[in-house]
């Protein structure tokens, strides 16, 4: 049931003093864009007669069918706290559609709204709970952002040593005040690094909250002169930003379908739960492009980081595999999906997370046994006695995965599908064509 209607909104927005409106989209890779409006054209904004140009935004349409239309859902609508108080910012989170109505196949949130479709056609209801990690660097004089910290805090520390925890819960008060449930806050493991949760929501909203979360981090961080940055890895050396997701799936009265406290395998889960998530486990390398898109994505996904590399699962607190369960049990029962970083589509990587483990359930996928030890500390001989690869260790290798992966391909439909390889395929040959310092400094004097 919705929560507004198009009277509610125009009367909150003159009771809130509304004088700007953005209508937000995403393109193919995630990035949010915007159209703004005055108040004065919120009434056409509500009849979904705002126009734009599709063909300006990269992965769209081409020039001769530039004309697009950006349908606002009323529910997303929410007043920026960070703004000004007087003749303040609102925005609404838009579906794109074509000229006559019909919703645009290239729309990311169109392709996770037909995936989630089909899980309520099913029965079940999908829930995700992000883990969302970035950092705080500061600018230079110029005002460009830099990977510069003074601060040598660690996992948990406190202020005086975060020198960001004032920062951190200027962020947490303005996103409760767009009424995101925080769970908890805390400085990460490497200096600047800092990481926000917050509750788990049903997947539409879940995907809107995180480009919400992401938009108002790098706002605040501004007015407190820092760059928030969700680059995956920024410095070497140092642990990472990922965004761990928690999954669950809950039946139509409520119940969550993950727990079993009857599982032979002693560990709470239901059969659905295993065979969801063999259905994950069955496309994670394919869907690596989506959950890790970028060069520097796969700098994090190293050993020695805290990171996953290897498609494996576990009931424990190892780090080394690609998703684990973590211990809470009842309507809290999930699985941890633990290589996705922020640089995600959101939308495209909740789709095609969802449409594997409902392929999972459909077809009674089977699930390996959990691994207990380490994998890092295996052997090689003994990861593969227990059958553990590693996931795409680099852009490359997700790209051959993701092309070696037909579901994928119908999951984000011919258009979205194609777009985006090519894109990553040029990204990888740009990528590939570059000198780097460190190969400067290895060979130049020696060759």
């Amino acid at each position: 049931m919705s929560k507004y209607g198009k009277e509610d909104i125009l009367r909150l927005a003159e009771e809130e003093d509304v004088e700007f409106i953005r209508l937000q989209f995403t393109d193919i890779f995630g990035m949010l864009k915007n159209v703004a409006i005055t108040s004065s054209q919120l009434k056409k904004a509500l009849d979904n007669r705002c126009m734009f140009d599709g063909s300006s935004i990269e992965g769209f349409v081409r020039d001769d069918e530039s004309d697009m239309y950006l349908h606002p859902d009323l529910d997303t609508f929410e007043i920026f706290p960070w703004r000004p108080q007087q003749g303040k910012v609102a925005r609404f989170i838009c579906d794109v559609h074509r000229p006559g109505g019909a919703p645009f196949e290239g729309d990311p949130r169109y392709v996770l709204k037909k995936v989630l479709k089909r899980a309520e056609d099913m029965g079940y209801h999908f829930y995700v709970g992000p883990e969302c990690e970035f950092f705080l660097f500061h600018l230079n004089d110029e005002g460009l952002p830099t990977t510069v910290t003074h601060e040598k805090a660690g996992y948990f520390d406190v202020g005086p040593l975060d020198f960001a925890e004032n920062v951190r819960r200027d962020i947490v008060l303005n996103l409760e005040d767009m009424g995101f449930e925080v769970e908890s806050s805390h400085h990460e493991a490497a200096p600047a690094q800092h990481e926000i949760d917050f509750h788990y929501q049903e997947g539409l909203a879940a995907a809107d909250n995180i480009l919400t979360f992401k938009m108002a981090v790098k706002a605040i961080a501004k007015r407190h002169g820092l760059h928030a940055t969700f680059m995956p890895k920024p410095k070497e050396g140092e642990n990472g930003s990922g965004m761990h997701i928690n999954l669950s799936l809950f039946d139509e009265s409520g119940k969550n379908i993950f727990e079993d406290k009857k599982d032979t395998r002693g560990l709470g889960l239901s059969r659905e739960a295993y065979r969801f998530m063999a259905g994950v486990m069955n496309h994670i390398d394919g869907m690596t492009l989506l959950a890790n898109p970028l060069v520097n994505s796969y700098k994090r996904l190293v050993p020695g980081y805290d990171a996953p590399i290897y498609k494996a699962w576990t009931s424990s607190a190892n780090k080394s595999c690609v998703m684990r369960i973590p211990s809470e049990r009842g309507s809290h029962t999930r699985l941890e999906l633990r290589n996705p970083d922020s640089a995600m589509n959101p939308y495209l990587t909740l789709a095609v997370i969802l449409a594997a483990g409902l392929e999972g359930l459909e077809k009674g996928g089977e699930l390996s046994d959990p691994v207990k030890n380490n994998v890092y500390q295996m052997t090689e001989e003994e990861r593969k006695a227990k059958g553990i690869c590693p996931i795409p260790n680099t852009l490359g290798e997700a790209i051959e995965a993701f092309e070696g992966d037909p579901f994928i391909r119908r999951v984000l439909g011919e258009h979205i599908y194609s777009k985006y390889l090519l894109a990553k395929k040029e990204e990888w040959r740009q990528f590939r064509a570059q000198i780097t310092n460190w190969e400067i400094s290895q060979y130049l004097f020696k060759y």
